[in-house]
């Protein structure tokens, strides 16, 4: 089966410091944050595992061995199976010379589950209907009722993936000819994980002797001396190597997609791109000839409706009024 999973975790990963508004700057620089949360997460966890002791809930020698074995988080989870095993029965369905087949039942929120246990003789291997072993690699509660059915008191080496274990990383990894791995820039989880296993080593070679304890402090001293007069002097370069000329990068220029059209620009827009604009009239800026002041402060004729322009009595046309209508006051 081929699935998305795994992209999609590192998608939701990146999306908590990630977005699409980002530029190619800030998308490098938020990218080597999440990846420096990440590795630090990691080193604390390995801290953890290499210096604290987990805490078992059931005083059981297989949740005591699992203790030492697993790791702090891979530990809890097995815990958890081992608790919830203690909630399920087994029935037993059908037994042959090669195998024996198991129903156990488990009851959850007033539902009872049923999952079946075959247990092969001949290679003396458990397997659950559940898949749990196979798709997780940490054995189900169903096969772990059937080992406190058969007293079985310590896990065996089989059913222990070395990949939860604390000592995954101070393995070597090695190609199909079985040549060892190296890379030409290991990063600061793969020289950590070296040194301290180079340091465990020499501790415990010198831990059972006084002589060889006080020539190891006498020269891890002088070596501490030494590192930190490398680590003063003018040739100091950060882990993993970096060049003294700091390069800066710009984000690309915007190109305009084939065919895509123009945007379109308003009036007020195009009037700001011809200029500024003067009055005909008088030459000034601001206004235009409708507004301009010099038209506006001109006299205008009077019209025929304003009472105050004064009427001539001695016109003809008044005469021939009075003879018709007689005079008026």
């Amino acid at each position: 089966m081929s699935s998305s999973q795994r992209a999609e975790c590192s998608h939701g990963f990146f999306k908590q410091y990630i977005s699409r508004r980002n530029s190619l700057m800030d998308f490098i620089i938020r990218f080597e944050r999440a990846l420096s949360h990440q590795r630090q997460k990691e080193l604390v966890a390995n801290h953890v595992d290499a210096f604290e002791a987990a805490q078992c809930i059931l005083p059981m020698p297989m949740n005591k061995q699992m203790a030492t074995l697993y790791t702090s988080t891979m530990f809890q989870k097995f815990e958890q199976e081992l608790i919830q095993s203690t909630a399920c029965f087994l029935e037993l369905k059908t037994e042959d010379a090669s195998k024996v087949v198991f129903n156990v039942s488990e009851r959850k929120n007033w539902e009872t589950r049923v999952a079946e246990v075959v247990y092969v003789k001949d290679s003396d291997h458990a397997s659950c209907s559940c898949k749990r072993f196979e798709f997780v690699g940490i054995i189900c509660k169903h096969i772990l009722a059937l080992f406190r059915r058969d007293q079985i008191e310590y896990m065996p080496d089989k059913y222990i993936l070395n990949r939860w274990k604390k000592t995954a990383k101070s393995g070597l990894v090695s190609d199909a000819n079985g040549n060892e791995i190296k890379d030409s820039d290991p990063g600061l989880l793969i020289k950590r994980s070296t040194m301290s296993r180079l340091a465990s080593y020499v501790v415990e070679d010198a831990l059972m002797c006084e002589e060889r304890c006080e020539l190891l402090s006498e020269t891890l001293k002088s070596l501490r001396v030494k590192l930190k007069l490398l680590k003063d002097g003018p040739s100091n370069n950060e882990v993993g190597g970096s060049s003294s000329q700091t390069q800066y990068m710009k984000d690309p220029k915007r190109v305009r997609c084939n065919g895509g059209s123009k945007r379109v620009t308003g009036a007020k827009e195009k009037a700001m791109k011809r200029g500024i604009r003067h009055c005909r009239e008088c030459g000034h800026i601001g206004h235009d000839r409708r507004q301009c002041p010099r038209n506006l402060n001109t006299p205008t004729s009077p019209s025929n409706n304003d009472e105050s322009t004064p009427i001539d009595l001695s016109d003809p046309l008044f005469d021939e009024f009075y003879r018709m209508h007689g005079p008026t006051q």
